[in-house]
């Protein structure tokens, strides 16, 4: 009878650790599927886990990525702080950074988000000056005057500042990439993809979250 139940018993033993070998190996690592910083970035809320997607309207990847994180931005957890944060490296992407930040003064992002990224990936506009960004905005119901006003205000100057010293600090090296809690940048290259950036995301979030919770 000890014959009987013992090989069962046996068997679920080695299923259990040849599925924890398997989930071992699947583990994200660090330098292969994601960079850890050398410094931590601070960030703006230390009783949550922050998620911040650096990236460009311009950018085809990030027009094709956009979609999945609105996917992930549903089901992500409460303790989960997620932004974005433009990249800019010349002076076209500085001013697509002021255009993102005075559409988040005005009001306006839910409305011009997924336009903006349309126009400049589906039909090709440049939205490179300051006029065919008015333009663009007056379109879809924004006043021209409220328009020029935030747009080179002094809060819009700042965050831009702002959000350029932050991509620096993170390192960030294309778009889109994903930094989670100032430690951590994850890239569409090293994970395999942009589905699997999510999934090390996910980890490393995990990975923050029982840091918070000591």
């Amino acid at each position: 009878m000890n014959r009987f139940i013992k090989a069962p018993v046996i068997l679920a033993v080695l299923a259990l650790i040849m599925t924890s070998a398997f989930a071992s190996a699947q583990e994200p690592v660090p330098g292969k599927n994601y960079i850890v910083l050398d410094q931590p970035v601070r960030t703006r809320d230390s009783s949550k886990v922050e998620v911040v997607e650096v990236f460009w309207y311009g950018c085809s990847h990030c027009y094709s990525f956009e979609p999945l994180i609105k996917q992930w931005k549903k089901r992500k957890p409460d303790y989960v702080d997620f932004w974005q944060s433009p990249a800019m490296w010349n002076g076209t992407m500085k001013t697509h950074a002021a255009m993102f930040y005075t559409a988040e003064i005005l009001d306006v992002m839910d409305k011009l988000h997924d336009p903006i990224f349309t126009a400049m990936n589906v039909e090709r506009k440049r939205l490179a000056t300051v006029g065919e960004i008015e333009d663009f905005f007056a379109d879809y119901g924004v006043d021209r005057q409220a328009f020029r006003k935030a747009f080179k205000s002094f809060s819009v100057n700042s965050m831009v500042k702002q959000a350029d010293a932050r991509a620096r600090s993170y390192k960030i090296t294309g778009t889109p990439e994903v930094v989670v809690n100032g430690k951590y940048r994850v890239s569409a290259r090293l994970a395999g993809g942009q589905a699997e950036m999510l999934k090390v995301v996910d980890f490393l979030i995990e990975k923050e979250r029982a840091l918070l919770v000591k």
